[in-house]
């Protein structure tokens, strides 16, 4: 960003103060003349001197004005010398002076000093009070990070797994590079972009990569940048931000957390017209008032559209909206291959696998995974990574991190192996289930004793009623299998509990999948589609449809969790050598498992 030097009235006089006491020092020190002292005493013999102030090592006096001497009447110095040497150097006839030590920069120097810690302290101060704080004239000023054509060097080979969105920018891309070719046909490019998705998806990164393409500035800030204390700063800023956006045009501002300053007046406020709105209504005025054709591309992000000013919306504003939602297997891969450059992996690693135990995750997710898997190569020394280090970087995201030293009593750590089988089978005897990939006994994150993990073999937008429910029946497998082999029951299954109540009441409340409650939608209070902010029970139904809708829910768990007691009964044998070999290697795959149901089941 360019520094504006303001002109200020102290500079000019701080200067005049400084020029005037260099003029005294010199003045005075040029105006008196030195001389030796041998024409002190000749001055002296001949009665030409007037008065004399006399120190410890210098003389310094007048010559009197009424003297056919040159100079007459001008002031003169010299340095006093011991009489009798004098007397010594008179009698050989020898000249003889004395050298005068010059006070010139001492004085000087007495004088600069206390001037320059005095400035030295107060820029010291001030350079660290406008650090913390601006100062008052750079308040209105916006805090844009500006990144120019030669800084950028992003581009859409940086960016994978959403190429419809790729797809989307790039008419922005033509516009900046060939304007012409829409003015020309009368188009008009859209004054703003919107990216909306969850979290990590890349629209920072799509963003950047747009101005890298067009190698154009590019001005980036966050919306909470625009909101401050003082009322009336958030919309001079904003001000700011286009002006000198349209004198570098053609140009990029992108706002990133756009919910931050561009919430729908009047949301969440205790009522007024408090400083969030002024700022933008500032924002809404020059969306309005620039044009198009001068260049200038306003971009944002946000997670959260829902709670969005509808002003900002509307067309004219932010007339197009593109979502970077979360990737596919395929953008996975992609993905994945992007974050692989910079790592040094085996020949052999199968990115495709590692996509397929990926469902769900967003780009941040897969960078963090490559990091953790390069992080766990390393500490076992080896020279590449290798596809044992991706399983296990999975797991470390997905269920925590190991805790080997954690002592686990013999009791718990058998009722944690049976609890985690009857998940297993559970989800091996129902068709339509994600496969078992690995069942283990090892404690992991805060609270988890073990864990089954069940990789999909292919990425899901649509669940029927059978695939719920046989989802619940397998979150109470580890339940039902705890008392079928200790007839009794413990608090491991909290969590289990928690998630199939919840497909259970969003199977009667959003889905529509209750025979006795019927199609209808009880919805809760409207949620974010991006983020998982937790789920209330609040809606607008009766009392009566609320005991019909919890006993519609008990009845599904209690259903489901028959189903899994049915089964776990009928392969009770497999449960207790499972169990075995899972207390013996603490960790099992799959397909070990698979094969001991196909032994017992021949």
């Amino acid at each position: 960003m360019e520094k504006h030097h303001k002109f200020s009235i102290w500079y000019t006089l701080l200067g005049i103060w400084l020029v005037l006491i260099l003029h005294n020092l010199l003045f005075s020190a040029l105006a008196i003349r030195t001389i030796p002292y041998s024409e002190f005493l000749q001055l002296l013999k001949e009665n030409n001197v007037t008065e004399v102030a006399i120190t410890a090592n210098q003389i310094q006096g007048k010559i009197k004005s009424n003297s056919a001497t040159p100079g007459q009447g001008e002031l003169f110095r010299t340095v006093r010398v011991d009489p009798e040497l004098s007397k010594l150097l008179e009698e050989y006839n020898v000249t003889f002076k004395g050298e005068i030590e010059s006070t010139f920069f001492k004085n000087l120097f007495s004088w600069l000093l206390p001037i320059i810690v005095f400035v030295g302290i107060w820029y010291f101060l001030m350079k660290r009070m406008t650090s913390q704080q601006p100062g008052f004239m750079m308040l209105g000023k916006n805090k844009a990070k500006i990144y120019m054509q030669d800084e950028l060097d992003v581009t859409f080979e940086d960016v994978a797994g959403v190429d419809e969105s790729k797809q989307e920018l790039m008419e922005v891309i033509d516009f900046l590079k060939e304007p012409e070719k829409f003015t020309g046909l009368g188009g008009k490019m859209p004054k703003g972009v919107l990216l909306v998705g969850p979290p990590g998806t890349g629209k920072t990164l799509l963003a950047k990569a747009v101005a890298g393409e067009s190698q154009v500035p590019f001005f980036s800030l966050s919306g909470s940048e625009f909101v401050e204390m003082f009322v009336g700063l958030g919309a001079a800023r904003v001000r700011d931000l286009f002006i000198q956006a349209k004198q570098k045009a053609p140009c990029i501002i992108f706002i990133d957390e756009l919910d931050a300053l561009g919430k729908a007046r009047g949301f969440g406020t205790m009522g007024g017209h408090d400083e969030r709105e002024q700022t933008l209504n500032q924002l809404l005025v020059e969306m309005d008032g620039f044009d198009p054709k001068v260049g200038v591309i306003l971009m944002a992000a946000t997670n959260r559209p829902e709670i969005l000013d509808p002003a900002l919306l509307r067309p004219g504003r932010f007339d197009r909206q593109i979502l970077v939602d979360r990737p596919d297997k395929q953008g996975r891969e992609e993905i994945l291959k992007v974050h692989l450059r910079n790592i040094k992996y085996e020949e052999t690693l199968d990115i495709s696998q590692i996509a397929a135990m990926t469902p769900g995750m967003v780009g941040a997710d897969l960078a963090n995974l490559v990091n953790e898997a390069a992080l766990l190569a390393v500490r076992r020394n080896k020279q590449k990574v290798s596809m044992a280090e991706f399983e296990e970087a999975v797991e470390r995201i997905v269920a925590g991190l190991e805790k080997k030293n954690r002592l686990i009593n013999p009791n718990e750590r058998k009722i944690v192996a049976y609890h985690e089988l009857g998940h297993a089978i559970v989800a091996l005897s129902l068709p339509g289930t994600d496969p078992v990939q690995k069942i283990s006994i090892i404690p992991r994150g805060i609270a988890a004793l073990g864990y089954t993990m069940q990789r999909p073999t292919e990425d899901r937008y649509l669940m029927k009623k059978t695939e719920l429910l046989n989802r619940i029946a397998t979150l109470l497998g580890g339940r039902a299998s705890e008392e079928i082999i200790f007839q009794d029951i413990s608090t491991g299954a909290h969590n289990d509990l928690s998630k199939a109540t919840d497909i259970a009441r969003s199977m009667v409340k959003e889905y529509g999948m209750s025979s006795e409650v019927g199609q209808v939608y009880f919805a809760p209070e409207k949620k974010s589609p991006f983020l998982d902010l937790g789920r209330r029970n609040g809606g607008e139904y009766s009392e009566a449809t609320a005991e019909i809708i919890d006993k519609e829910v008990k009845e599904i768990i209690s259903n489901q969790y028959s189903r899994a007691l049915e089964i776990l009964r009928a392969n009770k044998d497999i449960i207790e050598k499972g169990a075995a070999l899972l207390l013996e290697k603490e960790k099992i795959e799959g397909e070990e498992l698979r094969a001991l149901m196909d032994k017992f089941s021949s």
